[in-house]
């Protein structure tokens, strides 16, 4: 449901009824998944072979598949038939995750294919001509950015503007909303705090992305990325299933957990130091 409207009717959680679609859930998994990396995968497939590169592909896209079944197994607490829903999704989740797994392997493949060993960090810079097709793919880029960007933002605004209600209940400033009527749409709730703090949060995120573009925006975003593959996309899956599910220590299943997070942890760290090493080096 957008943020701001005003719903009818709770569902078996408490939370505001669903609006969501299989398409709107889809839209949110692939502009979350595919970011700007996916422009460097022909220049990794290319430093790693034809071999070596889409199997680490496959590798690393089945980690993420796997740990979407152990959230979806999690997705009522308790009893996995009645207990109380969880507000995620499921089945979109996992056939979303094969629609970007086919999309990584078409762009580390074919550009590899394309450009061989001179392939660049990002396979536009490869291109020359034509230019409204390059014209066409940079608006492409920039629309993905935007979108992708709202949906990361929203668990950290959402911790902000709580955390403030909490500490300062009595400001009209952070707690009070305007309803503002959106004709076919009902009711919009603005509040002043929300707006002017996330307005000042994206113009400072986004001077800040301008400068880091000149220098080591390639080599930031890896880093970002690879600082958040391992907790996001393993450790808390791996955990929430192990507690919810109540898997014994040292059983098999929970040894086969462990091994698998702490793969993902190394490589990781791994990651982060190439990362890091690709910063120093930009200076």
């Amino acid at each position: 449901m957008p943020s701001g409207f005003n719903g009818v009717g709770l569902e078996d959680n408490g939370h505001s009824e669903r609006k969501g679609t299989v398409l709107t859930a889809s839209f949110h998994i692939l502009t979350t998944l595919i970011g700007y990396g996916i422009l460097s995968l022909p220049r990794a497939t290319a430093q790693l072979g034809w071999i070596t590169g889409p199997a680490l592909i496959l590798l690393f896209a089945f980690v993420p598949y796997y740990t979407s079944t152990l959230l979806s197994a999690c997705y009522r607490s308790g009893n996995e038939h009645c207990g109380q829903r969880t507000s995620t999704y499921i089945d979109v989740a996992r056939s979303n995750l094969g629609v970007t797994t086919l999309l990584y392997m078409l762009s580390g493949c074919f550009g590899y294919a394309a450009f061989g060993e001179s392939a660049r960090e990002s396979f536009l810079d490869g291109f020359v001509k034509p230019h409204w097709l390059l014209k066409i793919a940079n608006a492409a880029i920039v629309l993905h950015l935007i979108c992708s960007y709202q949906a990361y933002c929203q668990p950290l605004f959402a911790f902000v503007e709580k955390t403030a209600a909490q500490k300062y209940p009595d400001s009209q400033f952070i707690t009070r909303n305007f309803e503002v009527p959106m004709p076919g749409s009902g009711t919009y709730k603005l509040n002043l705090f929300r707006s002017i703090w996330r307005t000042m949060f994206v113009i400072i995120t986004t001077v800040v992305a301008m400068t880091m573009r000149l220098t080591f925006f390639k080599d930031a975003i890896s880093f970002l990325g690879a600082w958040g593959f391992w907790p996001l996309t393993v450790h808390f899956p791996v955990e929430i299933y192990i507690e919810q599910k109540q898997i014994i220590k040292w059983s098999r299943e929970w040894i086969w957990l462990q091994m698998l997070s702490f793969v993902c942890l190394i490589v990781t760290i791994a990651a982060v130091v190439g990362s890091i090493a690709g910063i120093v080096l930009d200076f």
